[in-house]
């Protein structure tokens, strides 16, 4: 039998199986380009000198090259600059999740036996699944183009922006399509493949830091680790000043490698066997695992070091910064002026650069938190539950693993920083302290969000996911990072948690916002484990 035998009824199948969940992650996508697009093009429309200070304090500004390149004063650069990043990430995710879903997970759960009982190849279900992620991103990119478009944006500058962006998902096809043969897990091959995200996020982030600007401030030309980096390739096309689309070609090829690569790998596994060879467990298991907070900690130890592993990098990278922060002249400084205030500089710095960590940190709780639901619909919980375990008792192991892992992260990421800032500026103890400190305000922020997702999954368990991130973005977008500079309302911002988090070090702990967050998120968990006792669970039949 051909070994593509069944792919078109494959791909007919993936198609009606994802019919809700990739139109969603796509329209989402294009509607919140769209908007702020049209948000930033009535800013600078009403204000049109404010767009060549705006891009200057972007470019000559390292810190802010984190987020994306700048490549001249355009309404639609300046706008990619701010969202590309973001939705490059979730480009990648979507692609990451599809397939995934569609070969390991199938495999996992035993369809793919089901279906290669059939008139199915060998291939069938791995071609299927990348023939519909790169469908979706090729409906992503154009939609992504035609809302800057509508937004007012120039066409060719559009379209090439939305490729950009959706380049970084059919890159991500191919890896998912290898890690889907490597590992034997449908987690572990989206954890490597996420392993892999934050490896092509920190190149390019360290292409465009240590990138050259040109003379008249305006254009960034990134550092050879940019090119090493899909997130890379796709700023490297330069939308709406040169529109380049032959970097595109980097994305096209690695994912036509890596499904070749993925199709000799599955020729030398058995299904439902990953080519890395399951680990075996211990004879006796550790005492820790008695307890649900112990084997909660086993199960998502791994994600955790992932996590350690890339904010310790970045905290090493943002301290050794320091140096040039302090040098910063001119309008490059304005920004740190609106986040510090009359404090100094690098004080401002710090802050910022703390309030990235937290955001990021509260990535990693949203996505511990809705393990709950997971362990639920998995059939996993029954058992838990079978035992002297109780409800509330597994919700707050949960809790426990989510603080503390939090914790661990943000301390890791200031320790880093504190290091290495101190190597270029010196005085230690006082930069570690000051980081540190910054570090814990960011806490009360995170659990809130965290103990919001648990209502979620309690009160809408079905739709909890897509509504988690939802909320996720929003408070990221609705914060202090990006929420002034899209002219969100007052009362907007401050739904968003991280907009009342204080700006240590570059002013001092209030305890006000603390208390206030920290009320929110009791009442918030409270509600959640009210929830939790009253409603049935959905185990699986």
């Amino acid at each position: 039998m051909n070994g593509f035998a069944g792919t078109t009824r494959l791909v007919r199948l993936a198609v009606r199986r994802d019919r809700i969940t990739l139109p969603a992650w796509i329209l989402g996508m294009a509607a919140f380009l769209a908007a702020t697009t049209a948000l930033f093009d009535k800013q600078y429309t009403q204000h049109p000198a404010l767009l060549v200070p705006d891009t200057r304090i972007v470019v000559e500004n390292p810190g802010m090259r984190v987020l994306g390149m700048v490549t001249g004063a355009h309404i639609g650069g300046y706008t990619l600059h701010r969202d590309a990043l973001i939705l490059a990430v979730l480009a990648a995710m979507m692609s990451v999740l599809a397939v995934v879903r569609h070969t390991r997970q199938s495999e996992e759960l035993g369809r793919e036996e089901m279906v290669r009982a059939g008139v199915a190849g060998r291939l069938s279900s791995l071609s299927a699944a990348v023939i519909v992620a790169l469908g979706a991103n090729l409906v992503l990119g154009v939609l992504l183009g035609l809302g800057m478009v509508v937004a007012g944006q120039p066409v060719a500058g559009a379209l090439a922006g939305g490729a950009s962006i959706a380049l970084v998902g059919v890159a991500f096809t191919g890896v998912a399509a290898v890690t889907s043969q490597l590992s034997s897990t449908a987690r572990g091959a989206i954890g490597v493949a996420g392993g892999a995200l934050g490896l092509a996020f920190l190149s390019a982030a360290l292409g465009n830091m240590t990138g050259t600007v040109d003379a008249a401030a305006l254009r960034v030309t990134s550092a050879w680790p940019a090119w090493l980096s899909p997130i890379g390739w796709g700023q490297q096309m330069r939308p709406f000043a040169d529109n380049r689309w032959w970097p595109a070609a980097f994305a096209v090829l690695s994912c036509a490698v890596l499904f070749g690569a993925a199709v000799v790998l599955l020729g030398r596994r058995d299904v439902g066997r990953g080519v890395w060879p399951e680990r075996r467990g211990a004879a006796h298991a550790s005492p820790s695992l008695l307890s649900p907070a112990g084997l909660i900690w086993r199960q998502q130890r791994p994600a955790l070091v992932g996590w350690a592993t890339g904010l310790l990098g970045f905290g090493l990278v943002f301290g050794a910064l320091s140096d040039q922060i302090k040098d910063l002249t001119g309008e490059a400084t304005e920004w740190y002026a609106t986040f510090g205030g009359d404090a100094g500089l690098l004080g401002a710095y710090w802050a910022s650069m703390m309030q990235i960590a937290g955001m990021a940190v509260a990535g990693y709780v949203v996505a511990l938190v809705l393990r709950l639901h997971h362990d639920e619909i998995r059939g996993t919980l029954e058992p838990v539950l079978g035992t002297a375990v109780s409800r509330l008792r597994w919700l707050g192991a949960y809790a426990v693993n989510a603080l503390t892992g939090a914790l661990g992260l943000l301390l890791i990421f200031a320790v880093a920083m504190a290091l290495t800032g101190a190597g270029v500026l010196g005085g230690t103890a006082s930069l570690m302290g000051d980081l540190v400190g910054a570090a814990f305000v960011q806490l009360p922020a995170i659990a809130l969000l965290g103990a919001a997702v648990v209502v979620l999954i309690m009160a809408l368990p079905r739709w909890s996911a897509g509504l988690a991130w939802t909320l996720m973005v929003f408070a990221v977008f609705a914060g202090p990072m990006f929420g002034p500079s899209l002219n969100l309302p007052a009362w907007l911002l401050d739904l968003s948690p991280f907009t009342h988090v204080p700006n240590v070090p570059a002013e001092g702990a209030s305890a006000v916002p603390l208390v206030g967050l920290s009320l929110g998120f009791v009442l918030l968990a409270l509600a959640g484990a009210g929830l939790l006792r009253r409603r049935d669970l959905a185990l699986p039949a």
